[in-house]
């Protein structure tokens, strides 16, 4: 979960601090995981499957929560074009990939809310704690079609919440298209080639400085509901479906 969770799967944090996380978690639930009626099994075969089902356990959940990231960096590519930074991207030192320019920054911006509502805490908590008490990892095996179909449903998903996100600056853009298109033909004259660019940056960049406080709260109620939703999904899967 630590390798794949957002943030702290970064590559610009020492390997050595992932494991010493990592065991300090461990080491901290195990308490609790005992009083819920877990035992280590004595088979060496049984206790090897167990630790490859609880990791896949942590793979689908860091997986699910770094799907509200690229919802960000999603919604900073649709209205990018618009914007004219289609061709201009930067550097993604926690990623180590190149993003959009405007993606990067929904990125940030996403990072602050999720530090903001205590998302590191509910990671361990939910991700942790929480999936050992709803589910077991032979339990993947019974809802294996489940998990097919919720990685096909999770696509959909995305691009529903990166729209919900891009939607005001995106719909804004299209207005100034529509605008630019209108003075186009009412004044041939006018540069509109040169003149768009600048105005439709300055209208996306007054959208979204006024939406800042409402686009927070957006984030941190999309973070929220993904913690809802994950635990839902352990339910699922325990369910079979």
């Amino acid at each position: 979960m630590v390798s794949v969770a957002p943030l702290l799967s970064s590559s610009a944090i020492p390997r050595i601090a992932k494991i010493g996380l990592a065991l300090f978690a461990s080491v901290t639930v195990y308490p609790w995981v005992s009083s819920l009626g877990f035992t280590l099994p004595p088979d060496v075969v049984d206790y090897f499957l167990l630790v490859i089902g609880e990791l896949f356990i942590g793979i689908i959940t860091g997986f699910f929560l770094a799907l509200i990231y690229v919802a960000f960096q999603v919604a900073g590519r649709f209205f990018s074009l618009q914007m004219g930074f289609g061709a201009s991207s930067v550097f993604d030192p926690l990623a180590q990939i190149e993003v959009p320019l405007m993606g990067q920054l929904l990125n940030i911006i996403g990072m602050f809310a999720f530090i903001t509502i205590g998302g590191f805490q509910k990671v361990f908590l939910t991700g942790v704690y929480r999936s050992f008490k709803s589910l077991r990892a032979q339990d993947l095996v019974g809802g294996r079609e489940f998990l097919m179909r919720l990685f096909a449903g999770s696509l959909g998903s995305l691009f529903e919440s990166a729209i919900t996100i891009a939607f005001p600056i995106l719909g804004t853009l299209f207005l100034v298209s529509v605008c630019m298109g209108l003075l186009a033909k009412a004044a041939p004259q006018m540069n509109l080639l040169m003149l768009g660019f600048p105005i439709a940056i300055g209208v996306a960049f007054v959208v979204l400085f006024l939406s800042l406080p409402f686009f927070m709260e957006a984030c941190a109620r999309l973070i929220e509901s993904s913690f809802v939703q994950l635990l839902r999904i352990f339910q699922g899967i325990k369910a079979g479906g």
